[in-house]
């Protein structure tokens, strides 16, 4: 108990003194010799911490004592529960629930926090708080939405009209632009799918579930990591075979979004198939309508499809070098050249499909999650660790 006791202590000392620091920093970013903002940030967000410690009083009795009927994601490391506050906010409290020990909890905790506590971009998920009374817990905003998976393979949803498929790629791109390039620290997601991006009540997307999130300083080209963790069927061949991590782990993460948005079928579905297996061929011939959703018919754009295919093409490469940066990828999307010939594979290197996936089994007891979640919570892939 009195270990406990000191921990506790030790970590919200740790708390006071970063949000102290960062008010200090953002105050001092703000003076005559500050450099210049970098102009991916979100303009609109203060200067100021937006997040702040709750007690755990406060979120105990938004989700009524973490009762059964506000769960609503569960996975290996952490609980997911809806609640309300006082004031009528809908939130959503990821209570972390297991790791090999305490220490590696808290160490997990602390970095998740430390990842997406200082975000700001209306396609990410912000931080409303945290609370390390009697758990470890952090608070957001709640998806009413729920995430691009459920919309996408939910079993009484309707199909996503393409207008919206194409909204959510492009916004999930412009985050995953900002968390690159944008933001105060250089951040690799590691876990980019569809049951990660949340949609807000106007259908923003918004990147959330930052448990496997690393930032990398900018002197770095990469780094290494072990465990492997992460999804099957949305991993880079040289993060799943070496433990290689970069920007490029997240673009081939995103081919593989892009490649759901638009065919509506899961990285590996109920019968072990790979979704980039089944996809390659026709990105290879060109016939890109035969990738279309079934359910839309012919209600969608040509041009939209276009690039969201001759992205996803290069993003999915298995040579990392030869995958574009999301600066590229979002100018693409958003009406850039689409220059077969800048693109072009070299003569030298031969593209070889990465894996097959035919004896992988689905985890049928996986719920999705509609929240924000660590790898964590629910997921409609196997996931492994």
């Amino acid at each position: 108990m009195r270990e406990l006791y000191t921990r506790t202590r030790s970590l919200k000392r740790l708390l006071s003194f970063t949000i102290k620091r960062r008010s200090r920093e953002e105050d001092e970013s703000t003076g005559e010799n500050a450099k210049p903002t970098e102009p991916l940030v979100d303009v609109d967000s203060p200067l100021k911490p937006t997040w702040r410690c709750f007690s755990y009083e406060e979120i105990h009795k938004a989700t009524n004592g973490f009762h059964k009927d506000n769960l609503v994601g569960r996975g290996g490391h952490a609980e997911v529960y809806r609640g309300v506050t006082e004031d009528g906010r809908m939130i959503a409290v990821k209570r972390l629930t297991r790791a090999s020990t305490d220490m590696r909890r808290e160490k997990d905790f602390l970095s998740e926090l430390g990842a997406v506590g200082h975000v700001r971009h209306s396609n990410v998920s912000a931080l409303l708080g945290c609370c390390i009374d009697r758990d470890l817990h952090l608070i957001f905003d709640f998806s009413s939405r729920g995430s691009v998976s459920s919309n996408l393979h939910g079993e009484n949803s309707p199909p996503m009209a393409w207008k919206l498929r194409y909204k959510v790629a492009l916004g999930t791109a412009r985050g995953l632009h900002y968390l690159h390039k944008g933001c105060q620290r250089r951040i690799i997601h590691r876990d980019i799918k569809a049951s990660n991006i949340l949609l807000t009540a106007n259908f923003e997307p918004q990147i959330s579930d930052f448990g496997l999130a690393k930032w990398i300083p900018a002197e770095w080209t990469h780094c290494a990591v072990a465990p492997i963790e992460g999804t099957f069927g949305c991993l880079a061949p040289e993060y799943f075979m070496h433990g290689i991590v970069d920007e490029k782990t997240d673009v081939f993460a995103f081919g593989v979004f892009l490649l759901e948005i638009i065919s509506g079928r899961k990285p590996v579905d109920g019968s072990h198939k790979s979704l980039l297996c089944w996809a390659r061929p026709f990105l290879n011939d060109g016939n890109i309508e035969m990738l279309v959703d079934r359910r839309l018919g012919d209600d969608y754009d040509m041009g939209q499809l276009k690039r969201l295919t001759f992205s996803a093409s290069l993003c999915i490469r298995a040579t990392a070098t030869l995958r574009p940066s999301m600066t590229e990828v979002l100018d693409l999307m958003e009406g850039g050249e689409i220059s077969q010939d800048k693109w072009k594979m070299p003569e030298e290197a031969e593209e070889e499909e990465f894996w097959g996936f035919d004896d992988l089994d689905e985890d049928e007891d996986n719920e999705e999650c509609d929240t924000p979640s660590t790898s964590s919570t629910g997921s409609s892939q196997q996931q492994f660790s």
